[in-house]
Order: C-alpha cells, then sequence, then structure tokens
C-alpha cells in the first residue's frame, strides 16, 4: 500500500509537470504559515498540492507514520480549478491515490 502510494504521489507529480503546472520557484514563506484548509487564502491549488501536500506525504512515506484514511482533495480541486481544461487529467492520479488511502 505504502509503495503503491508512493507511486501515485509520483504520478501526480508528473502529471503536473506534463500540465505545466509545476513550478520552480515556491510561493513567500508567508503563504506557508495560513491557517485555512488548502492554504486557499495564500496558494493556488496547483501551488498548494505542489508544495504541501506532496511534500508531507512523502515526509509521511520516509518516517513510516500513519498514512491519512480520510482524504478528500479531489472535490477542492475539482471544484477551484474547474476552469482549467485539462482538470480531468490532474484528477486521475489524485483520485487513485485518495481510493488506496481511504481502503487501507
Amino acid at each position: 500500500m505504502r509503495n503503491q502510494t508512493k507511486l501515485h504521489l509520483e504520478r501526480l507529480q508528473q502529471t503536473m509537470q506534463h500540465l505545466n503546472l509545476w513550478q520552480s520557484v515556491p510561493p513567500a514563506q508567508e503563504a506557508f504559515l495560513s491557517e485555512e484548509p488548502f492554504s486557499l487564502d495564500t496558494m493556488a491549488p496547483e501551488e498548494w498540492l505542489q508544495w504541501v501536500f506532496i511534500p508531507r506525504m512523502y515526509a509521511l512515506l520516509e518516517s513510516g507514520a500513519p498514512l491519512p484514511s480520510q482524504i478528500a482533495i479531489s472535490p477542492y480541486i475539482e471544484e477551484a480549478m474547474k476552469e482549467f481544461d485539462d482538470l480531468a487529467s490532474l484528477l486521475v492520479p489524485l483520485v487513485a491515490l485518495e481510493n488506496i488511502l481511504q481502503n487501507q
């Protein structure tokens, strides 16, 4: 299950790179201080995925900590990025990741 989680995280990153959503420069340090879910007041959804969600998931995997079992990121991404043309492509690895974690 942990290997599958890592695989889907890698696919999410690759998909974001393919869709030109991957950034080379992180948001300002203040953006990481948000207390809102998904840092929605300080980061774009794709920034949150890249700079918060993916690194946190890798940190959990590397430390051997328990992975979250109640995870629902795709509804937020679907709503926040509804105008993005390739939204369906972005959701594929994210939904697969949610399914694995919810069924652990």
